[in-house]
């Protein structure tokens, strides 16, 4: 298990990452150009050795089928399974274009994604879960809101993630779902429908939230639920859609936005201290994009 010098543990964190097998840029899994470049990013990972990887969705493109799982995010990001710790992505829900032209996840169900990843991926049909590393709480949420337990205030996964931020006693958390609450993408931008996801962490004094969905990196300052600066109770958003599947482009900045990249393929390593974080992006060779920094929690 990867750890700092003082011993804290280290993570690695990415989403968007295995193209389907037909994809006409796979290349036998190897990629071409900033496309499908799933063995190089997850080269990242397998020799990082990390205290757990966070799969932050869309794990497999083009739709989450087991089959498609199998012959592409198993040979290279499969080799961290292990140490996975994963959300799922939209894709995780759709019912076409995969790869073998017969199973495709099931529409509403992710059967594909939850037969892979096993008791990993939390109750099946759920999608939602925490765990602890070092001194910090990590909680995996369902973005997928109508094909979970849903994600507005009121909802069974929002009232799970209430009463799960009130039962631990941890100084950091951090959080991580597909879909980003706030984001600079072209054609994606913020989406409304997880304020309540950010209303809870946010009064619970969380810490760091991790995002993918949109194909490119952004990491935001801390701030409060209505995008206003907030650097001593405020949550750090960090968008690492990296994974390799390919990239796409910003729009306008929002706010608090401090650092943006597109046409990346990398990930995000995370030194978890008693009392704060380290951030560090990694890219795959050839690639010059860095982004690093440190942070105290509340």
């Amino acid at each position: 298990m990867r750890a700092d010098a003082a011993g804290d543990p280290v993570i690695a964190a990415v989403g968007d990452m295995a193209c389907d097998p037909s994809d006409v840029n796979y290349n036998g899994g190897l990629g071409v150009g900033k496309k499908c470049r799933q063995r190089a990013t997850s080269d990242l990972a397998a020799a990082g050795g990390y205290a757990a990887v966070l799969a932050l969705g869309d794990e497999q493109y083009e739709c989450g089928g087991y089959q498609a799982f199998l012959q592409a995010y198993d040979p290279t990001w499969g080799r961290v399974r292990g140490i996975t710790r994963p959300t799922p992505g939209n894709h995780e829900y759709l019912q076409s274009n995969n790869s073998d032209g017969t199973d495709c996840g099931g529409l509403a169900t992710a059967r594909g994604y939850f037969d892979y990843f096993g008791s990993a991926a939390g109750t099946k049909g759920m999608g939602y879960y925490s765990f602890d590393i070092g001194s910090w709480h990590l909680i995996a949420l369902n973005a997928n809101c109508r094909f979970t337990t849903g994600c507005k205030a009121g909802s069974a996964q929002e009232k799970w993630l209430k009463a799960d931020l009130a039962a631990s006693s941890a100084t950091c958390t951090l959080a991580f779902w597909h879909q980003p609450r706030f984001s600079s993408a072209k054609g994606h931008g913020n989406n409304d429908k997880y304020a309540a996801f950010w209303d809870d962490l946010y009064a619970a004094g969380a810490d760091l939230v991790l995002n993918g969905h949109f194909h490119a990196y952004e990491r935001f300052a801390p701030q409060d639920p209505n995008q206003q600066p907030d650097p001593t109770t405020g949550i750090r958003e960090i968008i690492v859609g990296t994974g390799g599947e390919g990239y796409q482009q910003f729009g306008a900045a929002q706010p608090n936005s401090e650092v943006r990249g597109t046409k990346l393929n990398g990930i995000l390593a995370v030194t978890l201290h008693p009392d704060g974080y380290d951030w560090n992006y990694l890219p795959i060779p050839g690639d010059t994009f860095s982004d690093a920094g440190s942070d105290l929690c509340h």
